[in-house]
């Protein structure tokens, strides 16, 4: 270590994380747009296009408005390189300097981010309010300053994260694809695929963590063709992936991965650990250094490189409009799979904790707080409104988290439908069919857009439960698709079953030349 060690101020590491989540709250990352777009005009399935053109949409609105992406404004983690000849100028602990950062972020008044965090997991998981703690990452390095790593994962990808050990002879890519094919939509594609390989189980997840946070660079790397054993198993996963045709929110199409990232470590002779972690549409996340000359300076991205695409060219010619307030349980069985609907008046919202309080009064015999009959129910935790807003972003959560409280629901409350993001599981479509009530989707990733058609909020119950209470929303031309109709038929089997067929098809006719 020098003689003379560079002074980094701890009050720099507060204030840039602080900037720095607020950033990436409403600033995708270019490299991502630029793929997304190319992706977007390449796109054949109309449902999966219009789920990008929203996507895209949503994202340069969030970036002018400076208004979250998504409404899960994700976990925290911080991965964190610190220069050996480096000495932090603070009476509090590395973590402590990064969560008094996010916690700031949090709770800007001028773009308040939603609060995820749970305290004790275990039993009472009482949401911290400020998003903190964050995960915390340090690792001591040659050099006189500190790079962070700022990133925030939202929930629906994380949970999809997958860890195997594998025989050392095994397939890394045949564990891969098939595990992405059992995964579903709930991850909120398109968006990325890391991969960690080797070390330890920690170690695994830990290298595939980090390397979610490159550069995107698929196009190039083709280009050039790889040049290492991780860079042509990225080649082959991402070839193999889009191949599934799981396409954008599932719903079938040519780009469920923009870019696929391997990086590997040595391992035990006797094992092979493997990691997968999904990165959703949101996909958030800076890099910045701090010399001593102050807290980050961040400097906003060129929105040109944002496709300008009108609101106008994402709405169907034959969409059907729906009145909530008067729709019937006839009107609502009519509704196919894979049709596009545009719903207007009142309608509620609720999610885990919410699902699970109405249900344990159910289940003691007590009235429900709110009338369920003849009504939709949203799956949502809006971001809070700021200024003239109702309410924050408010993008879908994903479905399958409800799925073992819809048999009870919709058997002892009359409700009409339900709208999330993703695939319903068996029992799930089971109990759609038994009661018939359809299941429809919003765009995961599209959270600032939707928002927009919102026109009223109030909360009605479990308002201490903060973003997971129960509003009534009302809502003018909301964008939904149906997803599972009354007769069980599902658009997360029959959309990516047509285009992996469409795609097999066309593979063949360019091998015979055709």
């Amino acid at each position: 270590m020098s003689n003379n060690p560079r002074i980094i101020a701890g009050a720099d590491i507060t204030e840039s994380v602080t900037n720095a989540l607020q950033y990436i709250s409403y600033y995708h990352p270019p490299d991502y747009i630029r793929y997304l777009a190319q992706a977007y005009e390449r796109e054949q399935s109309p449902a999966a296009r219009n789920a990008i053109g929203q996507i895209l949409l949503n994202s340069r609105m969030s970036a002018f408005g400076r208004r979250p992406i998504c409404q899960d404004t994700g976990l925290v983690v911080i991965f964190a390189k610190v220069g050996m000849d480096v000495r932090i100028e603070s009476k509090s602990s590395f973590a402590e300097l990064v969560n008094e950062g996010v916690r700031k972020a949090y709770l800007d008044a001028n773009n308040p981010l939603r609060a995820s965090i749970v305290a004790d997991p275990i039993g009472a998981r009482v949401n911290t309010r400020d998003n903190t703690p964050a995960v915390v990452h340090v690792e001591l390095v040659p050099g006189s300053q500190i790079e962070i790593t700022v990133a925030a994962k939202g929930g629906g990808s994380e949970n999809k994260a997958r860890f195997a050990t594998l025989n050392p002879s095994a397939s890394v890519a045949d564990w891969v694809v098939h595990t992405v094919s059992s995964l579903g939509s709930g991850w909120c594609p398109p968006g990325l695929l890391s991969i960690g390989i080797g070390g330890s189980a920690e170690k695994a997840m830990l290298l595939a963590k980090e390397a979610m946070n490159e550069p995107i660079d698929m196009a190039d790397l083709i280009a050039k063709g790889p040049s290492t054993p991780e860079e042509a198993l990225r080649i082959e996963l991402y070839e193999r992936i889009n191949a599934l045709a799981i396409g954008a929110q599932g719903l079938g199409g040519l780009t469920t991965v923009v870019d696929v990232k391997v990086a590997s470590y040595p391992t035990h002779a006797a094992s092979k650990p493997v990691a997968l972690i999904p990165q959703c549409a949101a996909n958030r996340h800076l890099k910045f250094t701090l010399d001593g000359s102050g807290p980050v300076d961040l400097i906003p991205p060129d929105l040109s490189e944002w496709p300008d695409i009108d609101s106008a060219d994402l709405t169907p010619l034959n969409v059907r409009r729906v009145n909530l307030d008067t729709v019937t349980r006839e009107e609502a069985a009519s509704w196919r799979c894979g049709e596009s609907l545009l719903f207007s008046g009142k309608m509620l919202t609720g999610r885990d904790a919410a699902h699970k309080r109405m249900v344990d009064l159910i289940d003691r015999g007590e009235p429900l707080p709110v009338d369920l009959r003849g009504r939709v129910i949203y799956y949502v935790g809006p971001v809070r409104a700021v200024g003239t807003e109702v309410v924050g972003p408010a993008g879908p959560t994903t479905s399958s988290r409800m799925d073992g409280f819809v048999e009870k629901m919709l058997a002892e409350t009359g409700l009409l439908a339900m709208v999330g993001k993703a695939e319903r599981g068996p029992a799930a479509i089971d109990a759609i069919v038994k009661h018939k009530a359809p299941y429809l989707i919003a765009v995961g990733g599209a959270a600032y857009l939707i928002s927009k058609s919102i026109k009223a909020a109030r909360i009605i119950a479990f308002e201490d439960l903060g973003m997971e209470a129960i509003y009534e929303l009302e809502v003018q031309d909301m964008p939904v698709i149906m997803a599972v109709d009354v007769d069980g038929n599902s658009i997360h089997k029959t959309g990516p079953a047509e285009w992996r067929n469409r795609m097999a098809a066309d593979k063949i006719a360019r091998s015979i030349g055709v």
